[in-house]
């Protein structure tokens, strides 16, 4: 996890696009095709245009990211980011790589290092607009937990690279400088990930859908350092994996949006971080 920089870091894991028609909600995509749509560059890291199970194609589009690729600053440990006016704004990529436009925030709707490393902006633009002006469809985050053994695919619309691998399982905590994540995805050894790939969407090989966001690499061996997390287990006991990279799970946040993509930590089943 670097210090995002410009023109230095970006990460996007792309999966299949899902259909958009009215109002409705979106139907999930029968076949997935991992490629760049859907996915978004930062000015320092990467991203995906994101819906949740639920979303409808009116609803104001969303796009996930990194908390460490916030535009703010890394949020300290503790510190959660929630409904923060942004402009910020984002390169949306075609299948190929290639830019299509620039879309543009109206909030960062929530933002946290704690527990996770998550930022999720809303546009001012819908799903069905942007799919009826670029032909780009949004990604689905699954709302269930992602599997050991799962094929992936992280998707950089930074770098314009994609990589595969699988999850090789999951870190109790994993702790890196002054920040600690829960129950993260750690890849087996074929997505070695770089700076750059920050926020990159991580996407289920078979579903198409994301089922983490990437964030961060042990780079040189060193223990619970900035760059070079550790895992930490049920009894304390740590472990370095140099070379090994590491997901945050999104499966918990469909569960904080409600109809119309509003977020709201209150509801029933919602655990991200509160302020």
């Amino acid at each position: 996890m670097k210090k995002p920089l410009i023109g230095t870091l970006a990460t996007v894991l792309v999966a299949g696009a899902t259909a958009l028609v009215g109002a409705s909600p979106v139907q999930a995509a029968p076949t997935a095709t991992v490629n760049f749509a859907g996915t978004v560059a930062l000015s320092n890291c990467s991203g995906s245009l994101v819906r949740m199970p639920g979303s409808a194609a009116s609803d104001p589009a969303l796009v996930l990211s990194n908390g460490h690729c916030l535009e703010s600053g890394m949020p300290g440990p503790g510190e959660v980011v929630l409904n923060q006016a942004s402009s910020r704004t984002f390169t949306l990529l075609s299948a190929t790589g290639g830019r299509l436009a620039t879309l543009r925030a109206t909030k960062v709707v929530y933002g946290a290092m704690t527990d996770t490393d998550v930022s999720i902006y809303q546009l001012n633009a819908s799903y069905s607009s942007i799919q009826s002006r670029y032909g780009i469809a949004p990604l689905t985050v699954a709302a269930g937990h992602p599997v050991q053994g799962t094929s992936i695919k992280v998707v950089s619309g930074y770098w314009k690279k994609i990589y595969s691998c699988s999850v090789d399982g999951f870190a109790y905590r994993l702790k890196e400088a002054d920040w600690t994540f829960k129950d993260s995805v750690r890849y087996t050894s074929g997505c070695d990930v770089i700076g750059g790939t920050s926020g990159s969407p991580v996407v289920d090989a078979s579903s198409g859908q994301v089922v983490a966001v990437n964030n961060t690499i042990n780079e040189s061996g060193e223990r619970c350092t900035l760059d070079n997390p550790c895992e930490v287990d049920q009894n304390g006991v740590v472990t370095v994996r140099q070379g090994i990279g590491y997901a945050q799970e999104t499966y918990g946040i469909p569960a904080c949006f409600a109809a119309g993509n509003r977020f709201d930590l209150t509801l029933p089943g919602c655990t991200l971080p509160r302020p």
